[in-house]
Formats: C-alpha cells, structure tokens, sequence
C-alpha cells in the first residue's frame, strides 16, 4: 500500500508541475547598427551571412552544413550537424519575408533534443542612416520538456546568445 501512496504522490507532483510549468517561449534582443535599413535587412535575410556572426558557428566552426534552395527566398533551407553539445543538429527554413521588415524562420532541432520553434529578424529604421536589429524565437513548451523549464531560464540561456551574436553582427557590418 505504501508504494501506492508514494506512486500517487509523484503522479500529483508531476501533474502540479506540469500545471505551473511555462507553456511557451519568447526570447528577444536588438541591437542597432550604423548601416542603413535596406542594407542591413539584406545581409540578414541571407542565411549563409549567419557563418559570420553567428555564435554557433564560432563554437563549432566545422560543423557540417548542406544547403538547399536560394538563400534569401522563401523556402531555402539551411541544415546543420555538430557534435558539439550547444550547437546540436537541426535545420532552418525560410518562411516568410516582408521586405526591410522581417524574416521568419521554422527551426526544427533535431539534437540534442526535438523541438520546432520560429526565429525571427526584425528591421526598423532608427535614424541617421542606423538600423534596429530583433533578433528572437519562439515556440511552445510541449510536456515533459515543459516541467524542465521551470528550472531553466530560457531568456538568459538563449539571450546571451543572441547578445553574443548581434553584437558580432553589429561589429561586421559597421567594418564594411
């Protein structure tokens, strides 16, 4: 009997836990560049350009990558494998471009886990020939990854990242 009040007790535990657990995910940051709005949204729409600022890239700079499409246009695709453990496998897609205004992707991670999100650039003229720059995801925290996100800050995990990344962007395309 005692295992069966113990087995009932982590079946409520995991149901509250699953209950209080966050049930999605939104990491932004920006940047502004000198550089003005059309060049900037160009160089950024253009996946391949990621090699030059992306942290990932810095990390495993050997990673394998195959490329399918036209780079910059809807539906090209972008998929990677590394055996590094925060550079993992998966593949983007381009899915969606508003010209000088946003590029959306659907990041489908393969490893170290499977999960499906949406990247997403965002352009904005800031003024005197300088462009903001958003760079951000989002997606759903699906059970039971979503129990583990209670004890992962997401937004500090994944922003130092993009931190790292816009100003890598920033410094590369002001050297230009």
């Amino acid at each position: 009997m005692t295992v069966v009040y113990i087995l009932a007790g982590l079946l409520v535990l995991i149901l509250l836990l699953a209950a209080l657990a966050p049930k999605n995910y939104h990491v932004t940051r920006s940047v502004t560049i000198n550089r003005p709005l059309g060049e900037v949204f160009s160089y950024v729409k253009m996946v391949k350009n990621q090699d030059y600022w992306s942290p990932w890239k810095k990390r495993d700079p050997n990673m394998k990558q195959e490329f399918l499409g036209q780079d910059g246009t809807i539906g090209f695709v972008s998929k990677w494998e590394s055996d590094h453990k925060q550079v993992g496998s998966g593949e983007q897609e381009i899915i969606s471009i508003i010209e000088n205004e946003r590029m959306e992707a659907q990041l489908r991670f393969l490893k170290p886990f499977k999960s499906v999100s949406t990247g997403f650039f965002e352009t904005r003229d800031a003024g005197n020939n300088s462009t903001e720059v958003v760079w951000g995801f989002y997606g759903d925290n699906k059970f039971p990854v979503s129990i583990m996100m209670l004890f992962m800050n997401i937004d500090k995990a994944v922003g130092k990242d993009f931190e790292e990344g816009l100003a890598d962007l920033k410094q590369t395309l002001e050297a230009s």
